[in-house]
């Protein structure tokens, strides 16, 4: 039986809709918290004991909601709610962890509640590490294929300095100083690099490790990142996720 519910989610009406939508298919069950961070969430989960249920957004506004795994182990069941598009939801179907898309519809969520109230934790934990692994690819994208003239041309990842996006344009800085646009999303981009050697560090910037001049710190506990060679660019970084950058470039 799903009693204690948290969740985590960084949009406010979405926080509401869920909490709602329990109300109505769990009379009972109580949420404990709404959090809206990575980090507000690993403090979570070391000062108090594991729910019964964890509505987690994939995305939060300083990451991946699985970098929480990464430090934190959690017991429990899990429904990620997300706007990834159908056939991705659809291979998840098949895990005990479920994966709903936004907006969740009271009827799927009574599903996902219904069917996740069935399975054992070893069930859970399987699911929690396969799932894992399908948005963490383990062999990571080495170079792009863009049209050229009237073909195509190769850009080699190794080769970018920084992504960046504008006016929901992608576009990759290069060493040489050229800039390629992309296809991809800034989302797409941040599960198709090798983590270690790239950063989401914010909505607009993907920053390669050794592109970084200096940190510096900033208003409020943020951090202001200073770029190679590219005096002009300014990339802030939330306190939120200040932590976890200079984790990164301490790793």
């Amino acid at each position: 039986m799903i009693e204690k519910v948290l969740i985590i989610e960084d949009e406010k009406p979405n926080a509401d809709r869920l909490k709602r939508l329990i109300g109505n298919i769990r009379p009972k069950a109580s949420v404990l918290a709404v959090l809206e961070s990575i980090t507000d969430s690993i403090k979570w989960f070391e000062e108090n004991d594991a729910p019964d249920l964890v509505m987690m957004d994939v995305r939060l506004s300083d990451g991946l909601s699985f970098d929480i795994f990464d430090a934190v182990k959690i017991n429990c069941a899990i429904i990620f709610t997300t706007a990834y598009d159908e056939y991705a939801v659809r291979a998840f179907k098949f895990d005990s962890v479920d994966y709903l898309l936004k907006p969740v519809e009271e009827e799927e969520l009574e599903a996902a509640f219904s069917k996740l109230e069935r399975y054992t934790q070893v069930d859970l934990n399987k699911s929690i590490a396969g799932i894992a692994n399908f948005l963490r690819p383990k062999d990571y994208r080495s170079r792009f294929l863009l049209p050229y003239r009237d073909g195509y041309k190769t850009v080699l990842v190794e080769e970018v300095v920084y992504f960046y996006s504008a006016l929901k344009i992608t576009r990759a800085r290069l060493k040489n100083g050229m800039e390629e646009i992309l296809p991809q999303s800034m989302e797409e981009l941040e599960l198709q690099l090798d983590p270690k050697l790239f950063f989401r560090a914010n909505r607009q910037f993907i920053l390669h490790i050794d592109s970084i001049q200096h940190v510096h710190n900033y208003f409020h506990g943020k951090l202001k990142i200073m770029i190679k060679k590219h005096p002009d660019v300014e990339v802030i970084v939330s306190r939120d996720k200040a932590h976890l950058i200079k984790a990164w470039l301490d790793s």
